[in-house]
């Protein structure tokens, strides 16, 4: 008998190439192949005559072969292979291209079923490319089931992969462990797992496939919820929290700030304030558009922690923007007495910052992720802080927080989504929101082009050049590829470095820099010695160079709306107008709409919004990036409705958890342990 946990050769028919080809699709286990679901169906039950078939239907047909297959060639010179068949509703055509072995296949006067997209060209009836079964080898009730179609790797099929799921679903089920409790099944009206599984790689009707994947789903979306309120429950359950005093210093620093707080950045600051205050733990999060001010506001809290005798430390997703908020930090707050100190790679007294972040000798610390080295100890920890919140996941924010006794955590990011589904994603953070821009800002005017006016677009950037301000250059590849056809950022640095820009001081940067050489590239493009950069979007996030004006994204097309906007905010960061160009030639409808949306708002929320409606729930929001546990099946938001449910019953469940049997608990204990790892490695409900 199999279980879950056996390695993947088990599986009759399983040797060591496939198992190869199943490494690649991440399936290493039973289990794995057990849980790697249809990402669509076949449903081959529209059983149609010829004469009742419409033009790209997809539809079953059960035709006999009437007479010769005649190999046709096109203009392409390829070589059509056209068989024709026939049924009680007339004469039609199967049409294969360059699969002349399939000749001899189809056999006069015998019959077959078909099924595939229904092509009418003039008066004659086609079926493309079609799935085919005699009827001698197969009955109509088993070849029009629903049939499962799973993501594949080069070398592995369909029917290898059916083949084999069809072993431990069908002819020897395995035993399925149920881990939701039974009264969320009862209340909620959900199938067993066993069905579950079985009707989501086999349905046995429509019906029965809808059932099954809300049960996978709702199962999903409930541990994830529950793991994040027990994230969240273990922070405020007890008042083991430190309590900050707003000193008259703090009320004193907020005046002195050479501008006025927008009222979203005051709302924000009063909220974190609040929770200070409080003897529990403060978990929050700022989600701000680009420019709306997160970092002073982390400053700020900051200063109330040094003010209260703690230390605290902010950790950015890189070295550039480390040593960014280095800087600004230092020459804001040295002079108030704080000592801040910088933990990177890259830092070159590193065993002196170590032991002065463990002496308690600096009293803040900005950093990358060296700060969560195990070396790494803090002297009297009372405020972490994380930036650019989309690279760091949950579980990096939990070694960071270990390093002090019960330290507040604040947590910031510039990546908006909307407030309901951020209300459920971060599920273990109270939220504030910085939904306005400092004023002052200039608007970044925002313009698609075509490659045709590209030489008027680099006039007007040599004019900004000549006015001493700098330029982005933004290229979706690193190197020129035989299979994508885009525009490259070493071959455009090539071109134009030796061209059209041959006077102005030009650098390249990409993601498969070491990271020493993008350093001391972004250093120089910092301090002016550079005009024009030409990146990739490895200069997303945590670029801050006011001088920089213009952003030039080429082949824009390809890049998703939300980064689109993440990119335009490099520029518009000083008192300069600033620009953005859209090269692109996409002629879609969706690719005009995302154009048009960038050219008409500046609000990184409404792009969001409009990013969703656009790209389809997909993979908008990745979870892995955010340290959440590999949704499978879910879509957080395509399944939003059922996200909703699944939270409110996590809570509920936690209230009534003692009233569980011993046995139920036990399940979700390790259930939530095997999705969030190392988090709750020490933690119990």
């Amino acid at each position: 008998m199999l279980s879950l946990n056996d390695p993947i050769s088990a599986i009759k028919g399983i040797g060591p190439k496939q198992r190869a080809l199943f490494a690649k699709l991440n399936i290493f286990s039973v289990g794995d192949l057990l849980y790697h679901f249809p990402n669509g169906y076949q449903n081959r039950r529209n059983v149609k005559t010829l004469d009742s078939v419409s033009h790209m239907e997809k539809a079953t047909i059960i035709g006999t072969v009437c007479g010769e297959a005649k190999e046709i060639r096109t203009r392409k010179r390829m070589k059509l292979l056209k068989v024709p068949i026939k049924d009680s509703g007339g004469i039609g055509f199967i049409t294969f291209f360059n699969s002349p072995f399939l000749k001899k296949v189809f056999r006069k006067n015998e019959t077959y079923y078909f099924y595939g997209n229904i092509n009418i060209v003039g008066s004659e009836i086609q079926l493309n490319h079609p799935e085919y079964c005699n009827t001698k080898h197969d009955s109509l009730e088993n070849f029009c089931s629903i049939r499962p179609q799973y993501g594949l790797t080069k070398g592995l099929t369909q029917k290898k992969i059916i083949s084999n799921i069809d072993q431990i679903v069908l002819e020897n089920p395995l035993i399925l462990q149920e881990y939701l409790p039974s009264s969320i099944l009862e209340s909620n009206s959900m199938c067993d797992i066993g069905y579950a599984i079985r009707n989501i790689h086999f349905p046995s009707s429509p019906r029965a496939l809808k059932v099954a994947k809300y049960r996978l789903v709702f199962e999903e979306l409930f541990f994830m919820q529950l793991g994040l309120i027990m994230i969240k429950k273990k922070f405020i359950k007890s008042n083991n929290g430190i309590t900050f005093e707003v000193e008259p210093e703090f009320n004193d620093l907020v005046e002195a700030l050479p501008f006025k707080l927008t009222n979203a950045q005051q709302k924000t600051l009063n909220d974190i304030i609040s929770d200070m205050q409080q003897p529990k733990e403060m978990n929050r999060l700022i989600q701000g558009d680009v420019g709306s001010g997160k970092t002073i506001i982390a400053l700020l809290s900051m200063y109330l922690a040094f003010l209260n005798g703690y230390q605290s430390t902010l950790m950015a997703p890189t070295e550039i923007l480390a040593e960014q908020h280095f800087k600004s930090f230092k020459s804001m707050l040295e002079p108030l007495g704080v000592n801040v100190g910088i933990l990177s790679r890259s830092v070159k007294n590193k065993e002196e910052v170590i032991n002065q972040i463990k002496d308690g000798k600096l009293d803040m610390v900005v950093g990358t992720h060296a700060l969560i080295q195990d070396k790494i100890q803090f002297h009297k920890l009372g405020l972490v802080v994380t930036d650019e919140q989309h690279r760091f996941g949950v579980r990096q924010r939990s070694f960071l927080k270990q390093k002090g006794s019960n330290p507040d955590v604040l947590v910031m990011s510039a990546t908006p989504i909307p407030r309901t589904l951020s209300l459920i994603l971060y599920g273990d953070l109270d939220i504030s929101i910085i939904d306005e821009l400092p004023p002052g800002r200039k608007h970044i005017k925002t313009h698609h082009i075509t490659s045709k006016k590209v030489y008027k677009l680099y006039d007007f950037i040599k004019e900004e050049l000549n006015k001493g301000r700098q330029a982005y250059i933004v290229c979706p590849l690193v190197e020129e590829s035989e299979k994508i056809d885009a525009e490259s950022a070493v071959d455009l640095y090539n071109d134009l470095s030796e061209t059209t820009f041959k006077s102005w001081n030009l650098a390249l940067i990409h993601g498969k820099m070491k990271a020493d050489e993008k350093d001391n590239i972004m250093k120089r493009f910092e301090a002016k010695e550079i005009d024009l950069l030409i990146s990739t979007s490895v200069i997303e996030v945590g670029i801050n160079v006011p001088n920089a004006t213009i952003m030039t994204i080429v082949n824009a097309e390809r890049f998703g709306l939300a980064q689109l906007h993440q990119l335009r905010g490099r520029v518009g960061r000083g008192q300069y107008q600033s620009y953005c160009f859209l090269i692109s030639e996409g002629k879609n409808n969706v690719t005009k709409e995302r154009m048009k949306t960038m050219e008409s708002t500046n609000n990184g929320f409404v792009i969001a919004e409009k990013d969703l409606e656009l790209r389809g729930p997909g993979d908008f929001f990745g979870t892995k990036q955010h340290g959440l546990p590999e949704l499978k099946i879910a879509d957080i938001f395509k399944h939003k409705e059922i996200l909703k449910k699944a939270q409110k019953e996590a809570f509920r469940i936690l209230e009534i958890y003692k009233l569980l049997d011993s046995e139920e608990k036990k399940r979700l204990k390790y259930k939530v342990r095997q999705l969030f790892g190392d988090v709750f490695k020490d933690f119990t409900i």
